[in-house]
């Protein structure tokens, strides 16, 4: 468990390093032409990224067992910032997802997340023989699954929520819920939610337009458009490190949630498959890890932490490729940003210390078996 917890971390660090390069390159000359310094985001995402490696080794060595018993009070907390967040943040481009306490500025949505994922885990872990009872077991986990999704989708942040319901329900269905309660709740879920999502204008607009490309072969908006270009333009090996075109203010806000455009543009064809590869190899060591866990609140934790930074992921560059409708969601790790790459970073912290607290058990029996013999 030692090494595949230093496999996590080494991973991790690499899918940082990366981060910073792509976002040195995507961000100059946006940052040269509105703050006339061409590293301005550079330095600010550095040192973001240098606090989130801080984070994961500091979160590496908290218990992750502490974490069940506060659980229920910090999505309690998280809950009462999503309502504060819809009451009193400012509207921006038609939405209202940070929230302002003075001395600091984030997205209460990206803590939404491992807070449910978390109390999910500690629900189930102490009733799980109740999980499979609809009225005692299911409704209860679902109840935290739906308040905070829709508490998300209602600043409207319609994508970020509908994956926290999928995510949620993986958690469940792998804890041993009844998969006629899932199938029939997650229906339900599904027509809800897409009743939200033509509600709002900006999410109407995305799904509308993905629809039409579909049937039309056009692109689904000039975002994507450059995106696709810039994919396309990297062929198989790319045009080079720091060489995009699309970083020239063709792709907007190309540091952010297009990154992987930029990835595939400079690197090629190889680059975006070794970057997507990196993904899917810690995704396999964060499985192992999960399913080793001294418990079940461990395995859940675990297990949900792992499907969390893959599903966003393989979502983002699917995005990026125009597969999947435009959703706004990072690249996790290399993405530009704070609140989310400081969430992932402290989870990925978490899973650390669940591999590690298993490898302190085995050498404390296999010490034992030792000293019988």
């Amino acid at each position: 468990m030692k090494k595949l917890s230093l496999t996590v971390f080494l991973g991790i660090f690499l899918l940082i390093l990366i981060g910073l390069y792509l976002v040195m390159s995507a961000s100059s000359t946006y940052s040269a032409s509105k703050f006339a310094n061409q590293f301005y985001l550079f330095n600010s995402h550095l040192m973001k990224a240098g606090f989130a490696v801080a984070v994961i080794i500091v979160f590496s060595f908290i218990p992750y067992e502490i974490y069940k018993g506060q659980s229920k009070t910090i999505l309690t907390v998280v809950v009462t910032l999503l309502v504060l967040t819809l009451i009193i943040s400012t509207q921006v481009k038609g939405v209202k997802r940070w929230l302002d306490l003075g001395f600091i500025n984030f997205q209460p949505a990206e803590f939404a997340k491992i807070a449910l994922f978390m109390h999910l885990a500690a629900m189930v872990a102490d009733k799980e023989e109740l999980l499979r009872d609809f009225r005692r077991g299911f409704v209860p986990a679902l109840f935290w699954v739906m308040i905070t999704s829709v508490l998300i989708m209602a600043q409207p942040n319609i994508s970020n929520g509908m994956i926290l319901i999928l995510i949620s329900f993986m958690i469940l269905f792998l804890a041993g819920a009844k998969l006629t309660h899932l199938i029939g709740t997650l229906g339900i879920s599904a027509v809800i939610t897409g009743g939200l999502a033509m509600l709002f204008t900006h999410s109407r607009e995305r799904i509308i337009t993905f629809i039409n490309s579909l049937q039309t072969g056009e692109h689904i908006n000039e975002q994507v458009k450059q995106a696709i270009l810039g994919l396309g333009s990297g062929g198989l090996y790319g045009v080079g490190i720091g060489h995009s075109s699309q970083r020239n203010l063709f792709l907007p806000e190309a540091y952010g949630d297009f990154i992987f455009a930029i990835l595939g543009e400079e690197t090629g064809f190889i680059g975006s498959v070794g970057v997507l590869s990196i993904y899917i190899g810690l995704f396999v060591c964060a499985v192992i890890i999960s399913k080793n866990a001294k418990d079940k609140f461990g395995q859940l934790l675990g297990i949900s932490i792992s499907l969390m930074f893959i599903t966003y992921a393989l979502i983002n560059a699917a995005v990026a490729s125009g597969i999947l409708p435009t959703t706004g969601l990072p690249l996790p790790f290399i993405s530009y940003g704070g609140t989310s790459l400081t969430i992932l970073a402290a989870s990925i912290g978490m899973l650390i210390n669940i591999g590690l607290t298993r490898a302190k058990e085995i050498e404390s029996e296999s010490e034992k078996i030792e000293a019988t013999a």
